[in-house]
This record gives C-alpha cells, structure tokens and sequence, in this order.
C-alpha cells in the first residue's frame, strides 16, 4: 500500500529542512546499487543528523507498519541498502551522523558516528599515532555503519579480525524507537549475552547502529612488502605458516592472485607494467608488520623467502625498497576490481574455506568451470590468509556478456555447493543482502533458520527493519 500522506509529512518533520528528498531525481542514487545490479523505489529518502531524529523516524513508522532501509555509503555488492520495488519503504541515509564523538588514546578507542567515512576514522586514528586497521577498497566513501551492518572484512583481517572484532560497544536505534546506549569500551565486561554481536553483520535488519566504540592498535613503526611468485597454492600455504611462525604472526595481509588477474589489469589499465621479467601462475602479496626495527622484519622476511627458494616453493621475489614502491605493488591488487569491469561480464563468487583446503578447493573449482564455461576466463584472488576468495569469472572473447551471463545461476549454484563440501561459506564478507537470500535457504540447516527468525521475531515483530533482506520476505 502507498504511504499516506500525512505519515510522509510527520517523518519529513522529524528532521532538519531541505534532509528530506522526495522527488525521483534527488532519491534515484539512494535506490541503485554501485554495481547496477539492484534498484528499487522509495516515495522518502530522510537524512537524520542525530540519534534522536532516528529514533523518531523510526517510532513513526513502527506505529504505521512502513518498511525502513538503513543506508551507508551504498557501496555494498549485496543490495542490502537498496529498496524494494514495491515503493512501500523509506530509505534512512545515516550520512549526517560524521560526527568523531571521542578519542581515548590510553584505553586505545575511538567514538564515532555511523556516518563516518572509514577513512576519516583511519585518518584521526594516524592523527593520534594510533591504527584503526580495517581496510578495503572502497574506505574512501563506504560509512563505518554500513561496514558494521555488514561486518566487512578486508586487506587486515588475518591479524585484526573481522569488523566484529574490532568493537566494543554500539548505540542502536531498536525497532521500536528505542535507543539502546550500549557505547561501552570495556575489554572485558561477562555480564549475559553481548547484544552488540546481535546487529553487527544483521544488515539493518534488527535495528539501525547510530554510533560504535571502536578499538585501536599501536601503530606500526616497520611495514615490509613482498610480491611472491609461488609454485603453486599449496607452496602459498607452506609460506604462510613458515612467515606466521618466524614473524610471531606479524603478517597483516596474505593476498593471493592468480596470473590472468595480472594480465587483466595489464590490458585494461594504464600505466602499469609486469612486476616480474617472467610470468608465473601463482602470486603472493604479503605485508608484515611490526614495532621493531625495519632490519629486524627485513632480515626475518628474506630468510623465509630464501629458504623457500631452495625448497622450491617460491620461484621469485621482489621486497619493496620504497614507500612508492610499496603502493606500486599494492595497485595491482587494488586494481583488479576495475580491470574486470572493463574487461567485460563477470559471474563474481565471494566464498571461503579453511585454509588447509584452498589448494584442493582451487583445483576442483577450476575444473567445474572449465567443464562448464570452457572459453570463460578464470580471474581469482583473494585474502588466502583467512581462506576467503573472491572466485571470479569473466567472460571468454570470443562471448556476447548476455551469453555468458546466461549461465550465472547455474555456475553460481554449482561453486556455492562445492564451497559446501569443503565446510566453507557462500559469504565470506560481502553479506546477504537481497543477491543471497536463496542461498541461505539452500545451504543454511533448518535449525539455523528458525533461531534467526526467532531472534527477528523478538526484536523486530513487525518486519519494518530492512525487510525482504537476508530471511526475504517474512511477514510479520
């Protein structure tokens, strides 16, 4: 049913004037996705610029049944902050709420808003010679409450964790209109159930995360890069434990590509040139870290790279002498995403396993494929140090993208089923949203379902928090 339009004038009035958008142009880059795979409709798109006019909006439309969709900075992949079609939801931009409410330098946290961008938190983070270590590609415009909702991982999560391992404590608007102050810093607080766990990678769908404490680290005085040509993934995983154990795991990132990733960003992008004189099939990025000297790193790293040389798991090694030099190897990783898209129709998978099993996992999946999609181009990387690939497939040349793209659900299903036999997951960090919501009612057990539903149930009986997401269409 259409809003009436006396419930869209008393929302309109719960925030500042000229923070209400209603006509089609202004609200149209609230309701396509960045990809353009998802788009929907919306009558209201409000930009609250405070805890309280959130939890206004959000007591209006609990009393009136109107859907509500959360929205960051809309880089999501999932169309998770996308409205439905049916123009029977608003769209709430957390954008207005940018505010750094406090830094603790001695408890190592920070205070912000859910609006914040994630490189502005980086950025007053180094500001006070502290680290806030998540990292991903698109921190210079997604929002630290879409990175929450989400729990995004990123370039740092074999040493920092996920999102979710990087908060203390949030502020959440219920779906009631409530405003939970959980904004703790305690490291250790065993009092019952830790709520905040609830919302954090729920997609908005329990309830709107206003604010977050955040931790901190040390920032690191020593960064040492290497890009590694390995004989294979298997020789990747002997690296990796070998780095882990002789670093006392100082490794940040352990990123993983594959030669036709090379050769996409080759093509496609200017200004770039092969890092090696030879091409290998296997590469390895790895960044360690450290708050000892820069030889001391240095020295552990080339020991490790020369002793996998002799035992012919590396073929070749380059470590980065400069900071330029760094960003250099770091751009062809970082610009794989934009080599694809222009490359063509891409079928993208983001899955993980165990690390134990990628190489196994990697020689399966690529003969799936090359049984199915034969002229395809196979295109993986990854973050291989916590098993989570990003298995991509871009289309052969010799292929219309209609064509190609023709067979998406059928490859899409086939990957995903063999990710479940080696215990992995469909989503190691871009969410559910609204792309995955079949998924989970093919690969998630029954009981899993129902305690989901349960807990939707409890804290969002009426189905207005970002409905038709993650659990689909429940009806209340």
């Amino acid at each position: 049913m259409p809003i009436p339009n006396e419930i869209i004038q008393q929302l309109c009035d719960t925030v500042d004037e000229k923070a209400h958008l209603q006509d089609v142009a202004e609200t149209a880059m609230y309701t396509h996705d960045i990809r353009g795979l998802f788009s929907g409709h919306t009558p209201l798109v409000l930009c609250p610029s405070t805890t309280e006019q959130v939890a206004a909006i959000v007591k209006i439309c609990a009393e009136a049944g109107i859907g509500i969709v959360p929205q960051g900075g809309n880089t999501g992949y999932m169309g998770g902050s996308i409205p439905s079609e049916a123009n029977d939801e608003i769209v709430v931009s957390l954008a207005r709420l940018n505010k750094i409410r406090a830094i603790d330098k001695e408890n190592y946290t920070i205070t912000v808003e859910a609006g914040c961008i994630l490189e502005n938190i980086q950025q007053q983070a180094l500001d006070t010679n502290r680290l806030f270590p998540l990292s991903l590609a698109a921190e210079g415009s997604c929002q630290i409450g879409g990175n929450l909702s989400t729990n995004a991982g990123g370039i740092a999560v074999l040493r920092y964790g996920n999102t979710r391992d990087l908060v203390l404590g949030l502020e959440v608007v219920l779906a009631n209109g409530e405003i939970w102050h959980g904004l703790r810093g305690l490291r250790k607080d065993n009092t019952g159930y830790d709520l905040k766990q609830l919302f954090i990678g729920a997609e908005g769908t329990l309830g709107i995360i206003t604010a977050a404490v955040l931790k901190l680290f040390p920032l690191p005085q020593n960064e040492q890069t290497a890009l590694i040509a390995v004989d294979s993934p298997a020789s990747a995983i002997w690296l990796l434990s070998k780095l882990r154990a002789a670093s006392s795991d100082s490794i940040n990132s352990f990123e993983y590509i594959q030669r036709p990733c090379i050769e996409l960003v080759l093509e496609h992008i200017e200004n770039t040139r092969d890092p090696f004189d030879e091409s290998y099939q296997h590469y390895i990025l790895v960044q360690l870290a450290s708050g000892q000297a820069e030889e001391h790193l240095r020295e552990i790293l080339t020991r490790v790279l020369n002793d996998a040389i002799e035992q012919n798991h590396v073929l070749d090694a380059v470590i980065a002498e400069t900071l330029q030099h760094t960003q250099d190897l770091w751009r062809f990783r970082e610009l794989i995403p934009e080599a694809q898209k222009r490359a063509g129709a891409c079928i993208k998978h983001d899955i993980a396993v165990p690390v134990a099993s990628l190489p196994n996992f990697l020689t399966a999946a690529t003969a799936l494929v090359s049984a199915k999609l034969p002229h395809s181009r196979l295109t993986v990387f990854g973050h291989f140090g916590d098993g989570n690939l990003h298995f991509n497939i871009s289309q052969g040349e010799q292929e219309s993208p209609d064509s190609f793209l023709s067979h998406s659900a059928a490859v899409t299903q086939s990957i995903h089923d063999l990710v479940i036999q080696y215990h992995g997951s469909f989503s190691a960090e871009h969410g559910i949203g609204q792309a995955k919501v079949a998924a989970m009612y093919r690969y998630k057990s029954k009981l899993e379902l129902t305690m989901m539903r349960q807990i939707k149930q409890t804290l969002d009986p009426e189905n207005i928090m970002n409905p038709r997401k993650i659990l689909g269409d429940i009806s209340p």
